[in-house]
């Protein structure tokens, strides 16, 4: 299947998403994969998580619009980033989607998440007690996910280990909207950055997506 959303924004940042409608076989022939990334696959199996590996590494091709080799490798703190190419990268995905964001300037976040309830009973584990306090009953599910997605965004951007969502990621309220930004700030130490994080609602998925 072709990108099934793709937003641009701004002159050297995007994202896309990728409904994965493919056959693990049909997405593997569409890619190059050094030794190392041919064993990994091996050991994902047939799993939905090895569409989900393949969907991203597709889609990020797509997007790239190259056909030669890309060598993306992960750092120490599990962050994505591409050796030979000059762009910032994130990677996400969650059921039939594949996301992944893009940016030539700037370290990039992103996360879709499928919306379901359960959400409602760890929503006190990411959120402190003033943002429970300002989710308002309307919407409650989306708005939930709305924090969700933006701090794990936040989190994927700012890309080292050892940050709580709930302690050093905070949100401003805000009023929901199907396509909307809202404020959040990172705070850890000595480290205190703030972020305007993009979210969005696509069919029963929600998106976050930030550049630092």
């Amino acid at each position: 299947m072709a990108i099934a959303y793709r937003q641009q924004i701004d002159d050297d940042t995007e994202f896309a998403l990728w409904r994965i409608e493919e056959t693990a076989e049909d997405l593997y022939k569409q890619l190059q994969l050094d030794d190392t990334e041919k064993a990994y696959t091996k050991k994902l199996s047939k799993s939905k998580r090895y569409l989900h590996w393949l969907g991203t590494r597709v889609l990020l091709r797509k997007m790239l619009g190259t056909d030669d080799y890309i060598d993306a490798k992960v750092d120490s703190h599990g962050k994505p980033y591409l050796v030979n190419q000059p762009y910032h990268i994130s990677l996400s995905h969650s059921f039939d989607y594949a996301a992944v964001m893009i940016s030539k300037t700037r370290p990039v976040g992103i996360d879709i998440e499928q919306i379901k309830e359960k959400v409602e009973r760890i929503a006190h584990k990411f959120l402190s007690q003033r943002e429970l306090d300002f989710i308002a009953d309307d919407h409650k599910i989306q708005r939930l996910y709305v924090c969700w997605c933006a701090k794990e965004a936040v989190y994927k951007c700012y890309g080292q280990k050892e940050v709580s969502f709930a302690d050093n990621i905070s949100l401003q309220s805000f009023n929901f909207q199907h396509h909307d930004v809202l404020q959040a700030k990172l705070h850890k130490g000595n480290v205190d950055i703030d972020y305007e994080v993009g979210y969005m609602q696509y069919e029963d998925y929600m998106i976050g997506y930030v550049k630092g």
